[in-house]
């Protein structure tokens, strides 16, 4: 299949990671590897160079796209505003297009109770979700324009129920959605179509979080109706290529919230 050919998508928080499994184990590197199948080249950002360029060697190899990686990360201190540029100006210059932004890095603390919670714990789940979602959307959106093209944000069931020791993680999230229903409303009349995904995929993050905090695990990681948890690639990814896919053009200027455990019910 090919639904997106020709195209460039950003996708931030997209290193490659695995599960203690070997399978894959980050929703940024899912999404990554469901666009490479439909042919869309590729801007990968994250934190850890090393990350990166995994991703781009097997994207590359296994699917014949173009991937362009960017170390870029937005903290508080930092000139996040030019982070975000740089990143899209560094996009153009390698494709000349932009079709379809995603936010979905986030750093956070999660497992640390609210009274406990420190500035700076805060700050580092605010500037790497909400502030940097702000600033490639500002920076994205003449591109979008011109493209019509798509943004995809990624929020929680953390925000949406108050998950034990997330308070600044759900308040990211929170802020995330927020943003994105004003964007859809904001946008609609340029051809931007705007989503959000709740999404619970099994993940090495999540895995990781068990270990460290299986109490907070424990009371806010619920096993969904389906028995399992969602996919990376086949049951987040494939939910990004369809909302980026010329049949959900009908939805422009709507947010289409998709939540639960493999994220997908509008």
């Amino acid at each position: 299949m090919s639904f997106l050919k020709g195209k460039t998508a950003i996708i931030t928080g997209a290193g490659r990671a695995v599960l203690s499994d070997g399978r894959c184990g980050s929703i940024g590197y899912g999404i990554a590897t469901a666009y490479a199948k439909e042919g869309s080249n590729l801007v990968i950002t994250g934190r850890n160079g090393k990350k990166l360029d995994d991703a781009k060697e097997e994207l590359e190899r296994l699917y014949g796209i173009q991937v362009l990686t960017m170390q870029a990360d937005v903290h508080a201190g930092a000139d996040n505003e030019a982070v975000a540029a740089g990143v899209v100006k560094e996009t153009m210059n390698a494709f000349g297009r932009i079709d379809v932004l995603i936010n979905n890095a986030q750093a956070s603390a999660s497992g640390v109770p609210l009274a406990e919670h420190t500035t700076e714990q805060f700050d580092l789940a605010l500037y790497s979700g909400l502030y940097a979602a702000f600033y490639y959307m500002k920076a994205c959106y003449p591109h979008l324009k011109e493209t019509k093209g798509t943004v995809i944000n990624f929020a929680s069931g953390a925000g949406l129920f108050g998950n034990f020791g997330q308070c600044a993680y759900a308040a990211a999230k929170e802020g995330i959605r927020g943003l994105t229903r004003v964007a859809a409303t904001e946008w609609a009349k340029d051809g931007i179509n705007v989503n959000i995904i709740c999404p619970l995929a099994w993940t090495a993050q999540l895995e990781q979080f068990e270990k460290a905090y299986p109490d907070a695990f424990a009371a806010n990681v619920k096993m969904p109706p389906a028995g399992h948890y969602g996919d990376s690639e086949l049951e987040i990814g494939r939910v990004c290529v369809q909302l980026a896919s010329e049949d959900f053009k009908y939805l422009t200027g709507e947010t289409l919230t998709l939540e639960g455990g493999m994220g997908l019910r509008p």
